[in-house]
């Protein structure tokens, strides 16, 4: 077996004890696809708790580094609540973004220091709520937001821990719309303000303290530089703010952006981009980030005299996609096909869109296909594939030809309609970004324990809730 247990031969996309096969039949962790597509229906989201589990085991490995490491799980990710129950239950912290995502953490379990808060436009109300919950963290993203959160503590009465959003010009090889610590971004704070930020939070100590740095550099990143650069930038702002005023930060929070490996399969890797491959086909890991990010600060700690400094430190990072991304296959069934004599291409036509995979035409996002109904089978005949809404932009290919997905799928010769397909790796910003376009009621979402046991973890709306909340 290969270090994240895939088999060294056989089906590129298995994972042992998780993907694998039931005689023709895809199986996920025990439970037989199709099974789940005929009690259920389709589409269907199957999120799997043990490869949740195994993924928050395989990014604390980074501890071997750092003992003082906080992982803090991006609920924007996939934020249901049986998904953040898992999350929790398995050692992981929580990353929010808005006063709904405190709200769905708080009622997941999840205890006030273990939630940090991101955001970029927050209320009032919304700090207001971090505030008098007394969460670990909230990370101001502009000089205004670090008077606004000083404004909102001395009404509610309580003092409130910040950090503040550094931007650092740090690029990554990730898509363009994934880079968030670019001075073109609309996140974070340049280093020239986030100094004047700091020493002005220190001014009111009884309404804020002042708890650490931040910078996320992206999602999906493929690269450990990035991260090097970003922790050298906040751990230069930290002695800087030790130098000037003798202040200890409590943390770094080195964020997000560990890449899953979207590529498992090669089978159609050629048909994308060189661009798109590196960064689809990433295997950074966390102890693989930290390792090289600490050793590099490491030496200047020393050279500084700081080396307490940065052994007193709690490290934070923010992993969204490395947690949920590949825990979860979305299941869609062939509807309709057909063939267009001019092009010579046969089409299949699925229940599942762009309404459930945004990112999909959003940042062109490649998901795996396999031929759940007959996932042993060689999957070498071409389809042209869609989704089911009625816009042009719902297929599963590059509509501009930019080599960003594959122009076909490939799947077993004959597929045809009532067979199942199964879109792997679709854990990440998919339910949570999920609309009823159309008219379409948002699917069931299952999870899946590692015996087969299933719960449903959101029912299938039904036409009654596409009306919730309209009036009359």
């Amino acid at each position: 077996m290969t270090e994240n247990g895939l088999p060294a031969q056989g089906i590129a996309w298995e994972i042992e004890e998780y993907l694998d096969l039931n005689g023709n039949h895809l199986r996920i962790n025990g439970a037989d696809s199709l099974d789940l597509a005929a009690s259920y229906g389709t589409p269907l989201f199957v999120v799997s708790a043990p490869r949740i589990r195994q993924n928050i085991a395989r990014l604390l490995e980074a501890r071997r580094y750092h003992q003082r490491l906080k992982l803090c799980y991006a609920s924007k990710a996939n934020n249901l609540q049986g998904v953040l129950r898992v999350v929790r239950e398995a050692g992981c912290d929580v990353e929010v973004n808005s006063g709904g995502e405190l709200f769905r953490a708080l009622r997941a379990g999840f205890h006030p220091d273990q939630i940090e808060m991101n955001g970029i436009s927050k209320t009032e109300e919304e700090l207001a709520e971090a505030i008098e919950a007394g969460i670990y963290t909230i990370n101001l993203d502009s000089p205004f937001e670090l008077e606004l959160v000083e404004k909102v503590a001395a009404r509610v009465g309580k003092r409130a821990n910040v950090t503040v959003r550094l931007v650092a010009g740090v690029g990554t090889r990730s898509h363009a719309g994934l880079q968030t610590a670019l001075y073109t971004s609309k996140f974070g704070v340049s280093p020239s303000q986030a100094r004047e930020m700091m020493l002005r939070a220190l001014e009111r100590p009884e309404l804020i303290n002042l708890a650490g740095l931040h910078i996320h550099v992206g999602s999906q990143t493929p690269d450990p530089e990035p991260y090097v650069e970003a922790f050298a930038a906040m751990w230069d702002h930290l002695l800087w703010l030790h130098g000037q005023t003798g202040h200890r930060l409590q943390h770094i929070n080195i964020g997000g952006g560990i890449p899953v490996n979207y590529l498992r399969d090669r089978s159609q890797a050629e048909e994308i981009s060189e661009d798109e491959r590196i960064m689809l086909g990433a295997s950074l890991t966390a102890a693989e980030m930290m390792e090289q990010t600490l050793k590099a600060v490491r030496s200047t700690a020393l050279d500084a005299g700081a080396v307490s400094l940065l052994d007193d430190l709690e490290i934070v990072m923010e992993p969204g996609r490395a947690v949920i991304a590949d825990a979860v296959t979305l299941l869609t069934t062939v509807r309709n096909s057909k063939f267009r004599p001019e092009t010579g291409e046969e089409w299949l036509l699925t229940d599942a869109g762009y309404n459930l995979m945004l990112s999909m035409v959003m940042y062109h996002w490649y998901y795996q296909t396999v031929n759940a109904s007959r996932a042993a089978e060689p999957h070498t005949a071409r389809y042209r594939m869609a989704g089911p809404l009625c816009d042009g932009g719902d297929v599963y290919f590059d509509l501009h030809g930019g080599h960003h997905l594959p122009d076909c799928r490939l799947l077993p010769e004959g597929t045809k309609v009532g067979e199942v397909i199964a879109m792997l790796n679709t854990g990440a910003y998919t339910i949570s970004q999920m609309t009823a376009y159309n008219g379409r009621p948002f699917p069931a979402t299952l999870l899946v324990e590692s015996d087969g046991t299933i719960e449903v973890i959101r029912r299938r709306d039904s036409y009654e809730d596409l009306l919730l909340n309209e009036t009359w």
